[in-house]
């Protein structure tokens, strides 16, 4: 997703058959030092599924339909039960070029868009009537202009380049679900699926197979920074990095990675267990953290923020 931690802003190694050259390097893994990360006390006790940096701060997105807002008072809570009231669980979020309009997309159709300096939703829910779950969302464009793309649970990628008035779809894999989603341009950013497939688009609505052949293990986060730089989270600790021409694999471990955010060279990524690794140097090295929990997303801003499970909130 083009958000505003993208702008200002998820084993041993497996081979990657023809989507990488020969020769590819493994990033190493460094040794963990304290390295700052605490947990922060929210209002939510439900599982936190994602994070991003708006114009007016840091939100995050949870179960039950909880959207909340990290202010000088600490955290607090915005939204209760849901786009359309109905409690349905947000699961995605990303925010406007301007960082005006915070979008978010969950369980059962749902997608809204919120006003973070008036704090008024519109509810763009169930778009052609459709009501699966969405997995995550990434928008691009200026506040009340933008075009908006919704990863789908039953493998499409719903599109709207009139500020979810009207939605078209595409189904770009094998009909796995999409995973993630991420754009940096109006109409250019790449998806990963189910099926260990990473696509990318230059006219928002066509998307093109770029990898990962043999990859071997599941697919969950996608940082997109370029057409020849993009960023893969995966399971079995594995990272992958796409400049344009192959794929460089790096193994942190064992944990499930489900979400990724690099920016100049430098960010993390997490997963199941509390792991957090950051980047820096070309390497990956493991951060301490005080939890446990798996955790889904993080997002690189003044106070770098990672959300997961049961509430859990750590800041750095």
């Amino acid at each position: 997703m083009q958000d505003c931690t993208n702008a200002t802003r998820r084993t041993v190694l497996k081979s990657l058959g023809g989507a990488a050259a020969a020769g590819l390097a493994v990033g190493g893994v460094g040794t963990a030092a304290a390295t700052g990360w605490e947990s922060v006390e929210t209002p939510i006790d439900r599982d936190v599924n994602d994070v991003v940096y708006s114009a007016a701060g840091a939100y995050a997105v949870a179960g039950g339909g909880i959207i909340v807002e990290r202010t000088d008072e600490g955290w607090q809570t915005v939204l209760r039960g849901g786009v359309g009231g109905n409690g349905n669980g947000l699961t995605g979020a990303s925010v406007t070029d301007d960082g005006e309009r915070l979008w978010v997309v969950g369980k059962s159709g749902a997608i809204g868009e919120y006003d973070v300096s008036t704090g008024s939703l519109n509810d763009f829910s169930a778009p052609n009537d459709v009501t699966n779950n969405f997995n995550g969302v990434a928008v691009t464009g200026e506040a009340g202009e933008a075009n908006v793309y919704v990863a789908g649970d039953s493998g499409k990628i719903y599109y709207s380049f009139d500020n979810g008035e009207t939605f078209d779809q595409v189904t770009p894999g094998s009909g796995s679900e999409i995973n993630a989603i991420d754009f940096y341009g109006p109409r250019a950013g790449h998806a990963v699926d189910g099926n260990q497939v990473v696509f990318e688009t230059d006219d928002g609505s066509s998307y093109d197979r770029i990898g990962l052949q043999d990859a071997n293990v599941n697919l969950y986060g996608v940082d997109a920074d370029g057409a020849d730089d993009v960023w893969v989270a995966g399971g079995g600790g594995m990272v992958f990095h796409y400049d344009g021409a192959g794929w460089t694999p790096a193994d942190t471990g064992d944990a499930d990675l489900r979400d990724v955010e690099v920016d100049d060279g430098a960010g993390y990524t997490v997963g199941g267990g509390g792991k957090v690794y950051a980047l820096s140097g070309g390497v990956w090295s493991p951060q301490q953290t005080p939890t446990g929990a798996n955790l889904e997303a993080v997002a690189i801003g003044p106070v770098d923020v990672a959300v997961g499970a049961s509430g859990v909130v750590l800041e750095k």
